[in-house]
């Protein structure tokens, strides 16, 4: 058995190991309290994000209290497991890749990963009997704790798999929402992530060695006694009844914060300020394309989903106008659908928006799907319609073949990498281009004493003449509606 001393010099060794002081008790416990003061908003997120943490239940008794476990060291282990039903293999490898950078991003190691050729999922078990066997005989091998189906099972096929492999198995909508889980941080991501989960879960009840069927009374209660018997009502029901209470509570929540985020956007048409709406494949590089229009400095990292909470800045454009770019979560093939619906209100901001900017990641290996799977999910939030630039990102790792074949399948598209800036010049005038424009004509000689109006004019309308005279400034130009109507009183 370790001694004491052994366990102390290990847990000062990982504190040394991690840029931790040994002595002070504060820092260890406060995470990055005492970071450095000239890190952005996005640094100090992904600071505490990978910083080194405590799990709960991971000590033995045998163990000595000074010895510490982390949760970056202790990875779920995993098999991965798909049915290829139609498109070409690479499409299907392309598809358990993708699974298995979700399982990492959820914390966990892949060991193996297999798929099958079917016409359809089986009915009963997602793949065929046989195949269940080999899985097993897999997950004995490999000593795997889960195993993780690409695609939506049903609560049947969930309950078969469990019964015959003998461990946990969840499919690729639980595994989105439990990464969705861990990123989630303002109260309004927090509450769309347990919802959607709630829903998921609802469908999903079901009894372990039949405790959750029994009913409350008499002497199958185990004893449960006056007040507890009779028929009572079953265990999943309570639970049921339980879950639908907390969606409703959740529900009502959503609906208080999502008047506070449609109050800015009414806001912001009613001084007709242009709306530009980032979208795009999750990890494509949509928040370091933010932090390089706007200097927004929000989290930026290379992994799948790092993004849940919408980000809106403000910006300038070159001839002065202002307008507003906003960060979105980032989508993903077969997107779960009580993700779309718990996180309307949050993709509303691209559905109201006046362009998208769709970001593509040039060095994908299949980035004309990550197109389509952008798009069906536009559609789907009613925001098919809304005119789009695609952004190609992350030329200094793509293949310029890869690049000729997208520019030439969508020609209204520009080349950037937000990582050296390179292209973000262009791209930016392409968007300030692309910007609604003003319509209302007006020609006025505005008093000095009115400089706000002529500031007004200055972000909101376009210039085309500006002189200033001794009795004020003569301006003509095209603004909007509510600004040329002020205006209104100095034509000329």
């Amino acid at each position: 058995m370790t001694n004491h001393a052994e366990h102390f010099s290990l847990d000062t060794e990982l504190q040394q190991t991690a840029g931790w002081d040994a002595d002070d008790s504060d820092t260890w416990e406060s995470g990055y309290a005492d970071a450095d003061p000239e890190l952005t908003t996005g640094d100090l997120d992904l600071v505490e994000r990978h910083e080194l943490r405590r799990v709960a239940g991971l000590r033995t008794e045998l163990e000595d209290i000074t010895e510490v476990e982390y949760r970056q060291l202790r990875l779920e282990r995993v098999v991965l497991v798909g049915v290829w039903t139609q498109g070409t293999i690479e499409d299907a490898e392309n598809s358990m890749a993708e699974l298995a950078l979700l399982a990492e991003t959820a914390g966990s190691e892949v060991l193996e990963a297999i798929y099958q050729r079917r016409q359809s999922p089986d009915p009963a078990t997602y793949v065929g009997r046989g195949k269940v066997e080999g899985i097993r005989e897999i997950v004995e091998a490999t000593g795997a704790d889960t195993v993780i189906c690409d695609g939506e099972l049903a609560p049947s096929q969930l309950r078969n798999l469990e019964d015959k492999i003998k461990v946990k198995v969840v499919d690729r909508t639980a595994l989105i929402l439990d990464i969705f889980a861990q990123h989630a941080k303002s109260k309004e991501g927090k509450a769309q992530v347990e919802l959607a989960q709630l829903n998921y879960m609802t469908q999903r009840l079901r009894g372990w060695g039949g405790n959750l069927s029994r009913q409350v009374g008499g002497r199958a209660a185990n004893g449960v006694g006056i007040g507890g018997r009779g028929p009572g009502e079953t265990k999943i029901e309570t639970d049921r009844r339980r879950i639908n209470d907390r969606i409703a509570k959740l529900r009502r929540q959503l609906k208080a914060l999502e008047g506070t985020r449609a109050t800015m956007r009414q806001e912001r048409r009613r001084n007709a300020v242009p709306s530009v709406a980032i979208a795009g494949y999750t990890n494509a590089g949509k928040s370091s394309l933010l932090n390089r229009l706007t200097g927004a400095g929000v989290l930026v990292e290379d992994a799948l989903f790092a993004t849940l909470d919408p980000t809106t800045r403000r910006t300038q454009a070159a001839d002065g106008r202002v307008y507003t770019v906003s960060d979105t979560v980032g989508f993903v093939r077969h997107l779960p659908h009580q993700l779309v619906e718990a996180f309307r209100s949050t993709l509303e901001e691209v559905a109201q928006s006046d362009l998208i900017v769709h970001v593509v990641d040039g060095s994908h290996a299949d980035p004309e799907g990550q197109i389509s799977a952008v798009r069906e999910v536009l559609a789907e939030i009613d925001a098919a319609g809304i005119p789009e630039l695609i952004v190609i990102n992350k030329a200094d790792l793509a293949d310029p073949l890869v690049i000729s074949r997208l520019r030439q399948r969508e020609p209204h598209s520009v080349v950037v990498s937000a990582r050296t800036g390179e292209g973000i010049a262009e791209a930016i005038a392409t968007i300030e281009a692309e910007l609604p424009k003003p319509q209302v004509e007006f020609d006025a000689l505005v008093p000095y004493a009115r400089g706000d109006l002529v500031d007004q004019i200055h972000k909101l309308g376009e210039i085309d003449t500006l002189e200033h005279t001794a009795d004020g400034t003569r301006i003509a130009g095209r603004a909007t509606e509510a600004l040329a109507g002020e205006l209104a009183s100095y034509a000329v």
